[in-house]
């Protein structure tokens, strides 16, 4: 398996048209044909799904679908809307920097192309937030260009069936890859969208990172990986994400039926999203809130490349110890926007303000 990108090429070339054909027929006879974004060619609809999958499972993201497209209809309802209604409307979706550029671009099909998104891959990467494989995917899906996606799925699929041992962590070798890729689509436009499904499908379904089920692929006899007895081992990719671990101590102030919350600034983790005031360490907790306090057993909140251990400590605040909310202010450890508000759980409840996962299930449950 040495990394040589001109023998890929060869490789790619010699399955064509072979290799498509049988996975256009496959994917029409046995892919998935369910879920409800299959079911339309409206780029906003597509675009929108495109971009709640990146690193979302699909039955997380089936729900928030339906309730954004019930929400905002169109994309030039979601250009109109407050960003933080957006955000709350994403709160525990995850990976928030997707909201973020989801308004941001919906404001630019609206304000630079009139409210319709552009119909090739070139000027659809123009937006923000969208990328090579999500310009690829709507292109091809909505408009039936040529042109090969190529997300996490699609690089293990290809990978595998054309036994790549490039290491993808190296340009080059993804570049190869991709190059290969493109050489792959069908020849004919109208067998795009069976196409770049069928791709998403393998990679979903069959060719998983684990015990692909090799004996069902409408590829199996073609799959250099199969050939070789190691299908697992690719793609090879040795770069790894460093992971780390933090610990915050977080302070529940309550009032009636009001809590007191800190937004965050529009940059880094939880951007732009409201918080308890967050400390970083028992002890700077403690001294900002030198009162009775209820101690809640901490949890674990899992993020691509942070463990955060967050412990909680719940109090009541009377009138007469409202006025220590400055000083519990000037110990904050995690950067935000103003000094806070009260809000009432209400609020929380109706979606008036974006919470992490982790303080949504404090605050209103999951």
């Amino acid at each position: 398996m040495q990394a040589d990108a001109a023998a890929l090429m060869g490789r790619a070339r010699q399955l064509h048209p072979d290799l498509p054909d049988r996975l256009v027929a496959w994917q029409r006879t046995q892919g998935r044909h369910h879920l409800p974004w299959q079911q339309t060619r409206d780029p906003y609809r597509v675009w929108l799904s495109e971009i709640m999958l990146q690193q979302t499972q699909v039955s997380t993201v089936l729900g928030y679908y339906e309730r954004f497209l019930a929400r905002f209809p169109s994309v030039v309802d979601l250009a109109n809307a407050e960003l933080d209604e957006v955000l709350s409307l994403w709160s525990g979706l995850g990976y928030y920097s997707r909201a973020r550029n989801l308004h941001r671009c919906a404001q630019a099909v609206r304000d630079d192309h009139g409210g319709s998104f552009p119909g090739d891959a070139t000027r659809l990467q123009q937006l923000p937030g969208i990328g090579p494989s999500t310009a690829a995917a709507i292109a091809a899906f909505c408009f039936g260009e040529r042109i090969s996606i190529m997300d996490g799925n699609v690089r293990r699929v290809l990978s595998r069936v054309l036994g790549w041992g490039g290491d993808l962590s190296v340009r080059s070798h993804e570049r190869a890859l991709t190059d290969a890729a493109q050489a792959l689509v069908p020849a004919r436009s109208a067998d795009m969208v069976p196409y770049t499904q069928g791709l998403m499908d393998l990679g979903a379904t069959l060719c998983t990172p684990r015990k692909p089920a090799c004996l069902t692929c409408p590829w199996s006899d073609l799959c250099e990986g199969r050939k070789q007895g190691e299908p697992e081992r690719l793609p090879v990719k040795t770069k790894k994400l460093k992971r780390s671990q933090r610990e915050s101590w977080c302070l529940w102030l309550q009032k009636d039926d009001a809590v007191w919350l800190v937004q965050r600034p529009h940059t880094g983790i939880w951007s732009g999203l409201w918080t308890l005031p967050m400390f970083a360490t028992e002890s700077a907790l403690w001294a900002a809130w030198p009162h009775p306090a209820e101690v809640q057993p901490p949890l674990t909140h899992v993020l691509t490349h942070l463990d955060w251990r967050l412990h909680l400590a719940r109090a009541q605040v009377s009138a007469a110890s409202e006025g220590l909310l400055s000083d519990v202010m000037s110990l904050v450890s995690e950067p935000r926007l103003g000094d806070g508000q009260w809000v009432s759980l209400a609020a929380l409840e109706r979606g008036e303000k974006a919470l992490p996962k982790p303080f949504q299930r404090w605050l209103i449950g999951d």
